[in-house]
């Protein structure tokens, strides 16, 4: 008898543990709406892992969490929210840094504190909490290996730069990459070539001399693979997608590789921000501060290196399929100056439109 009492105790304190180990956020209720720009693919897994995660918490979406769209279309529909004073949504997930300064200044961001996160992350947050970095996209350029010998016979190197594609003429009219105007990784690509301590606003004027095609990331890579184009500026996560996708499904393909400019990579530390209560569609801030955490869990981190692109922890030795080391990648990092890309989006924007896309 003495020994079944004994296993009994034994059994009543495991039980007791596992709603800690395998419940914690079964608290969390409520319903919660995030925007964001990562890509469908990516938003599916999240969406399956949060909702697991997150038993009692309600999908704002049409069953989903997300609300997907382009950074920049995003940006267009918080601007036009901003004007009600609520946004409809609790969180954003979005490519690019710079908004998450706007909309700190303008008042719509709620502070969220992420316990070690100066340790815990290898790129730059907001100390006061009112972002952090989830995920990394990294913009590269990218050839066909098998039509080398093909472009040289036509006198046709395939850069090895970000200066040699848009100022190498014997590129024109055979290089493509998206358009600032709509994509916010792209925009934050040529804040950083156009800063004064790069190429200036001259890289522009090199682009358009190249006649640059301005179209999406899977027109350009069948362009790149079928020999129409030479290079191509794409995220990495768009060439490492395809390439897995050929391996799984047993025909590996050897027709398309990234390039990592000798110039230098340009990473986009993309951020998570909370909503303030008072402009947030569902004021559900206990909620979001579980989810912002979590977003910074080994969990989350390792469904970001199943989307092509690289952990922010500083810890995390893993690598998005096909890549190369982060820390690496870190060292030949171009920057982008954030602060400039905020306070100067329009004049930005306005110089890509009169300097490319007009001639």
């Amino acid at each position: 008898m003495k020994k079944v009492l004994t296993l009994a105790l034994c059994a009543m304190l495991v039980l007791a543990a596992v709603p800690a180990a395998f419940a914690v956020n079964e608290d969390v209720e409520g319903k919660i709406g995030i925007y964001s720009s990562m890509y469908p693919f990516v938003i599916d897994m999240m969406d399956e892992a949060i909702k697991k995660e997150f038993p009692n918490l309600e999908p704002a979406f049409d069953g989903s969490f997300f609300f997907y769209g382009g950074t920049s279309s995003l940006i267009t529909k918080v601007y036009g929210e901003m004007e009600t004073g609520v946004l409809g949504c609790d969180m954003m997930l979005v490519a690019e840094p710079a908004f998450s300064l706007e909309l700190k200044e303008a008042g719509y961001l709620e502070p969220i504190q992420v316990e070690g996160a100066e340790t815990l992350l290898r790129f730059p947050y907001d100390k006061e909490g009112y972002w952090y970095p989830v995920r990394v996209c990294n913009m590269v350029l990218a050839y066909n290996p098998e039509k080398v010998d093909e472009w040289a016979a036509k006198g046709v190197t395939i850069p090895k730069t970000f200066k040699d594609f848009a100022f190498d003429t014997n590129l024109k009219g055979l290089i493509s990459m998206g358009n600032p105007m709509s994509s916010g990784t792209t925009l934050a690509a040529v804040a950083s070539l156009i800063q004064d301590n790069h190429y200036g606003q001259e890289y522009l004027d090199g682009l358009a001399a190249n006649q640059v095609m301005i179209e999406s990331g899977s027109t350009a890579l069948t362009k790149l693979q079928t020999g129409e184009c030479a290079a191509i500026m794409i995220l990495e996560e768009s060439v490492l997608k395809v390439l897995k996708e050929a391996e799984d499904a047993g025909a590996p393909i050897t027709n398309l590789a990234c390039i990592y400019p000798e110039d230098g990579v340009i990473l986009i530390p993309s951020t998570v921000m909370t909503v303030a209560e008072a402009r947030s569609a569902n004021a559900n801030i206990e909620a979001c501060e579980a989810l912002e955490n979590w977003l910074l869990s080994e969990e989350a981190q390792k469904l970001i290196l199943q989307g092509y692109m690289h952990s922010v922890f500083a810890s995390m030795t893993d690598i998005p399929y096909h890549s190369i080391d982060t820390n690496e990648l870190i060292k030949k990092d171009l920057g982008v100056d954030w602060e400039n890309t905020y306070k100067n989006r329009e004049a930005i924007n306005t110089a890509w439109t009169v300097k490319v896309t007009t001639k």
